[in-house]
């Protein structure tokens, strides 16, 4: 089970569970004599009815062959594989490595219309310059040993940017300072991927904020980066998965925390000056 405790991907795996352990009781059953009936360990019932166990496609045929209700058996493997969806495993996601994934992506970023993030390590993907991207998704790439295709990745993630520049779409980030002094790549590399930001600063549709190292005053934590598409969904990136909250209640906790995290930030000039200087430590860097 995941370390990462979300209400939403809970209570859809419990609703698989409940969905199963409705079919057997409809069915008159008991839970040793459905284990009997799959061959399984008696156990096993137990542990899926109380959703601690998540079953496989193949385990709800069995269950609703079981009981005599097969019919049933689509709609809960459908129910089975949202609740699956919500928790993806990045080895799941990249086994045939990084560039499918970042295709995959595409769609959703072109439907939404507010994109809210926050970045606390790396510079948002929409923001990455080539250098930048072929660095980052090659240290992704070999730290999960997915296969080698970083150039096709970093192709589709430029792709995904043209999002920036299409009418009807609105971008909210904010990033930590130290997102910006963290070097990802050489320091050449570095430095052209802070230019750049100062170029994307000035595009109509984003707002880029920075929470500088000297807020005097912070009321919310730093936060695993995320993202939060039209107030549908949040995608929450964590080093073994990613996490995607539809509950609205789960949504809601997001664009407050997303809230006060803007309020420390600074904007314009103030977030220029910030971004100048850390583009200077880089370039004194390759003088070193």
């Amino acid at each position: 089970m995941p370390t990462y405790q979300s209400s939403s991907v809970e209570a859809a795996r419990k609703r698989v569970a409940s969905m199963l352990a409705d079919v057997r009781r409809d069915s008159g059953l008991f839970g040793h004599e459905v284990a009997a009936r799959c061959h399984w360990n008696k156990s096993k019932v137990s542990r899926i009815e109380n959703a601690l166990t998540p079953p496989s496609d193949a385990d709800i045929r069995a269950w609703c062959e079981a009981c005599g209700a097969a019919d049933q058996a689509a709609d809960i493997v459908a129910a089975s594989r949202t609740a699956d969806s919500m928790y993806l495993e990045w080895k799941r996601l990249q086994r045939t490595g990084l560039r499918q994934l970042q295709e995959s992506r595409i769609p959703l970023y072109e439907r939404t219309r507010l994109l809210r993030g926050y970045a606390s390590h790396v510079v948002p993907g929409l923001f990455q310059t080539p250098a930048y991207a072929s660095a980052l998704l090659a240290a992704i790439g070999r730290f999960h040993g997915t296969p080698d295709d970083t150039a096709g990745a970093v192709a589709a993630r430029m792709a995904r940017a043209h999002v920036l520049h299409d009418a009807g779409h609105r971008f909210t980030l904010v990033m930590e300072e130290s997102v910006l002094r963290y070097q990802i790549g050489d320091a050449e590399a570095m430095a052209g991927q802070l230019g750049h930001l100062l170029s994307v600063m000035s595009l109509p549709a984003v707002s880029l904020g920075v929470i500088p190292f000297a807020a005097r005053k912070r009321d919310m934590w730093t936060l695993e980066g995320f993202n939060i598409f039209d107030d549908q969904r949040v995608h929450v990136e964590l080093l073994t998965a990613q996490v995607t909250l539809t509950a609205p209640g789960e949504v809601d906790m997001y664009v407050k925390a997303f809230g006060e995290l803007r309020e420390m930030a600074v904007y314009g000039s103030e977030a220029r000056s910030l971004v100048a200087a850390a583009i200077e430590a880089a370039l004194k860097s390759t003088c070193n």
